[in-house]
């Protein structure tokens, strides 16, 4: 069944400012992944519109110039007017059952960009849905591109990170890890830094492509995309806890280990308010004071978040597998608000002028709001 059931980092809000206020144009919101909206929520919620898509939708949406770009399993990239849901049109990336998966697109320049489950890299005119270029890596891809200038960077499982020609898609320069790179890179200061299935954390300058101050390794496997703020960056990784890493100093501030339960942690952190917030695979969404990585406040649902959570104002909205889409305190963690999709939301929220986009793995795309 359907129901509806001060201290900031002054670097995030400047990176949420450089957003367009009517726009969610990549994974996270912005380069550094903070996964910061630039409005709040309204004070009541409900569901506006439903999309189905047909199949199990992961990705999450890119939102701009009024319309919702999303991805499916059907290997179908989707235009969505955003306050309407209304279709504008569809791109077929792939055939079968290799669609789109865990990457979510990126927009700039009236250029949507994607990878896809068969390893293919998608440029799509944002108007016409009509295809730009496609790059094919080595292996599938779900990192989430982002665009920093005229590139487009991205992770594939061949082990690699590109760096590609927005307008080409020629290869400008890619760097080999020891593993998958499922995560998105977070752009600081003209680098580019990801963590690995290779347990390393890589800064990899945008311009060249060359290494940007070595490795560090993590001795845990990372599947999570970094959030930066005031230089350091802060995700979970599979050896159970959340790490914030000090860039300048290449070295582990602090490290969060839940005390009660140990589970891998697949969502990437929001930041926001002097805290991280992220979901764990212990089936809660946890806050801890980014100073000193202690935990602040626990959420428990009713299976493993896998969402990234979004910061809204003083709100957090995040999905869950056990079907419902939670909004949260941020002081406090008390629930304000949930939706029962009635199906596992893996996805990631896009907030945009105070309305939620959202897909679950039943298919259906949703646009909540006041």
């Amino acid at each position: 069944m359907r129901a509806i059931v001060a201290t900031v980092f002054l670097s995030v809000s400047a990176l949420a400012q450089s957003a367009p206020p009517a726009a969610w144009p990549q994974f996270r919101n912005n380069p550094a992944l903070t996964g910061v909206a630039t409005s709040p929520l309204p004070a009541s919620l409900r569901v506006l519109w439903t999309y189905d898509a047909g199949q199990p939708v992961e990705s999450s949406a890119a939102v701009a110039g009024g319309v919702a770009y999303v991805g499916s399993m059907s290997g179908e990239l989707i235009a969505l007017d955003a306050a309407t849901g209304t279709l504008k049109w569809k791109y077929r990336a792939t055939a079968g059952e290799d669609g789109i998966g865990a990457s979510s697109p990126a927009v700039a320049g009236g250029v949507v960009y994607v990878g896809d489950l068969v390893g293919v890299v998608h440029a799509v005119d944002a108007a016409t849905g009509k295809a730009r270029w496609t790059y094919k890596t080595g292996g599938e891809i779900k990192s989430s591109p982002v665009v920093v200038g005229s590139r487009v960077l991205i992770g594939s499982y061949d082990g690699h990170l590109y760096a590609l020609d927005a307008a080409t898609g020629r290869v400008a320069w890619k760097v080999k890890t020891e593993n998958a790179v499922h995560a998105t890179p977070a752009i600081w200061n003209g680098v580019a830094y990801f963590g690995g299935c290779d347990e390393l954390f890589h800064g990899v300058r945008v311009a060249t492509g060359a290494a940007a101050a070595g490795e560090l390794r993590l001795d845990a496997y990372t599947a999570a995309s970094p959030a930066i703020a005031a230089g350091v960056a802060y995700f979970g990784t599979f050896a159970n806890d959340v790490v914030a890493v000090d860039i300048a100093a290449k070295r582990v501030k602090w490290r969060f280990e839940d005390p009660d339960r140990q589970f891998p942690f697949y969502s990437s952190a929001a930041l926001s308010g002097g805290l991280v917030v992220i979901g764990g695979r212990d089936k809660a969404v946890h806050a801890i004071d980014a100073a000193t990585g202690k935990g602040k406040w626990k959420f428990l649902t009713g299976a493993r978040v896998d969402s990234s959570p979004v910061i809204a104002g003083n709100r957090v909205v995040v999905g869950s597998s056990d079907g419902k889409l939670y909004v949260l305190d941020l002081a406090t963690g008390t629930k304000v608000w949930e939706f029962e999709a009635g199906a596992a939301i893996t996805a990631s929220p896009a907030i945009v002028g105070g309305r939620i986009i959202i897909g679950d793995t039943d298919g259906r795309i949703y646009g909540i709001g006041g």
